[in-house]
């Protein structure tokens, strides 16, 4: 008999058909109001669960007592209740390294878009005001030779540092729980603690996952610490800083400009101060949102569901250690 598996994000057909040939498949098209109720009763014979975009709280958990293992379409799992499934031994099924270079693309574009303010400058010429020729006061800073200040020099902080480093020869500089020593030894990278960082960097890119230690990491105290030119990058969770300090920071002049791809609320609210500032550039969370990299994360965590339903998690599981313990 098929073990029994809730998918709850719609997926591409081929991805699709391969659950279907190894599961009896329950599906959801995202979880509302409206089929919540079927989705809490499908829980409770769920073996597997497999989507993304969906709060898997302790309280929805609780409910699928046969489950034997989940599969996020995901890098982060702050959506899971993580420490939850390791108390009852399931693995959370995760998918890094498929998005290491997109994500990356999509944050160095958000260094260029702040630096060279071309959103600001864009929307200019779109409404007319391009009228004569652009002075002072619209000047952009450059790129290529500035120092980039990381924090979270995993696989994505290191593909941007890669980009930095080789593309535009910037001095990398990192502050991580332990040293990278390959970005040490490929790109020169200097290892620092988070607060002579702040102070000496130019651009700052926040790499790090979402968890009780990372949480307000950044806050009025760090933006004070940097900087008037220096220009912030956040690509990791909207909860790593505090965007009402961030805000301050930008109409102050605290900082020079900001670019983020996360918010502390998804989707952004049109009423949200940050979309009043011309030195905010805003993405709607693509970091990952190309055709190739979302097709590569979906067959990814199709791998990851079928094999941990197998009994194999010895590659992308998240809580792998702790299970392992």
């Amino acid at each position: 008999m098929k073990k029994k598996v809730i998918l709850y994000r719609d997926i591409p057909a081929q991805e699709r058909q391969r659950l279907d040939n190894q599961f009896d498949i329950t599906f959801f098209n995202g979880i509302n109001e409206e089929n919540k109720d079927a989705f809490i009763a499908a829980l409770a014979d769920a073996e597997g669960l497999i989507g993304t975009s969906t709060n898997m709280s302790s309280e929805f958990l609780s409910l699928a007592p046969k489950l034997k293992a989940a599969s996020t379409i995901s890098v982060g799992t702050d959506l899971y209740d993580l420490n939850y499934l390791t108390e009852r031994s399931i693995p959370l099924m995760h998918t890094p390294g498929v998005l290491n270079e997109t994500t990356a693309d999509t944050l160095f574009t958000l260094i260029m878009c702040t630096a060279r303010r071309a959103v600001e400058l864009s929307t200019m010429v779109r409404e007319g005001r391009w009228t004569s020729n652009v002075g002072e006061a619209l000047y952009g800073t450059d790129v290529h030779g500035k120092t980039l200040g990381i924090i979270g020099m995993g696989r994505i902080g290191y593909a941007i540092a890669k980009r930095g480093h080789f593309g535009f020869d910037m001095k990398i500089q990192y502050s991580n729980r332990s040293r990278n020593l390959d970005a040490e030894k490929e790109l020169n990278a200097t290892y620092m603690d988070i607060e002579s960082l702040l102070k000496t960097s130019d651009f700052i890119c926040v790499m790090t996952p979402l968890t009780p230690q990372t949480e307000r990491l950044i806050g009025a105290k760090e933006f004070a610490m940097m900087k008037e030119s220096a220009i912030f990058i956040n690509g990791s969770r909207g909860k790593v800083i505090d965007e009402a300090a961030l805000v301050e920071a930008l109409i102050n002049g605290t900082i020079r400009a900001a670019g983020l791809d996360v918010f502390e609320v998804e989707p952004l609210p049109a009423s949200s101060p940050l979309c009043k500032l011309d030195n905010a550039v805003l993405f709607p969370h693509i970091g990952s949102a190309t055709t190739e990299t979302r097709l590569k994360m979906v067959t990814c965590a199709v791998d990851n569901l079928i094999n941990a339903l197998n009994g194999d998690i010895s590659q992308n599981c998240a809580n792998k250690k702790q299970l392992n313990r």
